[in-house]
């Protein structure tokens, strides 16, 4: 396992060269490959991002990221638990944890952009600005009458409820429960897409296969010494605001933890998206751990003449992303 192998690294001083653990070196040698001067960076303590070649460049972006974190884990972990404060601010304009069971009261800040009201007048299957499914399409247009002064409301509460019968659906049947996408005229299978995506990552086809079968199997898989929890949030990504769902997990180890973030649900942008990131203590370096990072995303933005026009532009943002969030998260556990 790539977690529980960055067990150990040695000493680092002025005097020495930089080395990873084992098991984390091996990982960056085959598929990360850094450079001397990058390797430099990570020994002075600087985060360190690479795109990652071992994605279909149409519809995926994947990004590696690393940097060691001066503070004690559970701090971090502490952090996370109260997502709602974490993810808060700057992008992030509205995060909440969902209950268990679920409420239709956990979605009552749920708000429709102006804009998304707007195409929804028109959405129809195969042709709608918004990521929804058949179902979801034909409840709408039963649902809402848009001859009514209260049709925005209408939508809003509609998507409330449709939000929590997808959560619900999920913790009953699992990634067979996410959505197909009949946004466009060809239906977009989210539990493929996830599937097709996780089998291409070897941080978890190699290296961690138990959390590997928890993602692609739960709620019948389950993953030990392990919590999880889903949460929604509306947060500014490029042109236009995204209402997504997560289901975030923590997995407590001896050597590491795990923490696995799944989009389960994306109204703009995303067919899916993956992040993992994997928390190691190094007592040879001192208090503190290695936090590394693997952002993997699949959008139908990327393909086609325009896709190949923007692609470049997308994958150089994303790795800003990565860049910010592994300083702000050092900046914020340190201080």
């Amino acid at each position: 396992m790539i977690a529980a192998g960055i067990l150990a690294s040695a000493p680092l001083s002025a005097r020495q060269s930089f080395t990873l653990p084992p098991r984390l070196s091996e990982y960056v040698a085959r598929y990360v490959k850094l450079t001397a001067a990058e390797q430099a960076q990570l020994q002075q303590g600087q985060p360190v991002t690479r795109l990652l070649d071992d994605a279909d460049p149409a519809r995926e972006v994947s990004i590696f990221g690393i940097v060691w974190i001066s503070a004690p884990m559970t701090r971090y972990l502490d952090a996370l638990r109260n997502i709602e404060q974490f993810e808060r601010g700057e992008n992030f304009m509205v995060t909440k944890k969902i209950s268990t069971p679920p409420r239709l009261e956990d979605f009552a800040a749920l708000r429709l952009p102006p804009d998304d009201v707007a195409d929804l007048r028109t959405c129809k299957v195969g042709a709608c600005e918004i990521k929804l499914s058949e179902a979801a399409l034909q409840r709408l247009r039963k649902e809402v009458d848009w001859s009514k002064p209260t049709a925005a409301a209408d939508a809003e509460q509609l998507a409330r409820r449709v939000a929590l019968d997808y959560v619900n659906g999920y913790l009953e049947g699992g990634n067979a429960r996410l959505a197909v996408y009949r946004d466009s005229s060809r239906p977009t299978f989210v539990s493929q897409e996830l599937g097709s995506m996780i089998e291409r990552m070897p941080s978890l086809t190699e290296y961690l296969p138990d959390l590997k079968k928890y993602l692609l199997e739960y709620p019948r898989a389950t993953l030990p010494r392990s919590e999880s929890f889903l949460y929604w949030q509306e947060a500014k990504f490029g042109l236009k605001p995204t209402i997504r769902i997560n289901h975030l997990t923590i997995a407590e180890e001896p050597t590491h933890v795990a923490v696995v973030n799944k989009m389960l649900y994306a109204t703009h942008y995303f067919w899916t998206a993956l992040e993992l990131r994997v928390l190691v203590p190094d007592a040879k370096r001192g208090q503190g751990f290695w936090f590394a990072s693997v952002n993997r995303s699949r959008s139908d933005g990327l393909s086609g003449f325009v896709g190949s026009m923007i692609r470049g532009k997308v994958r150089g943002e994303a790795e800003k992303g990565m860049q910010s969030a592994l300083r702000n998260t050092k900046a914020n556990m340190e201080h």
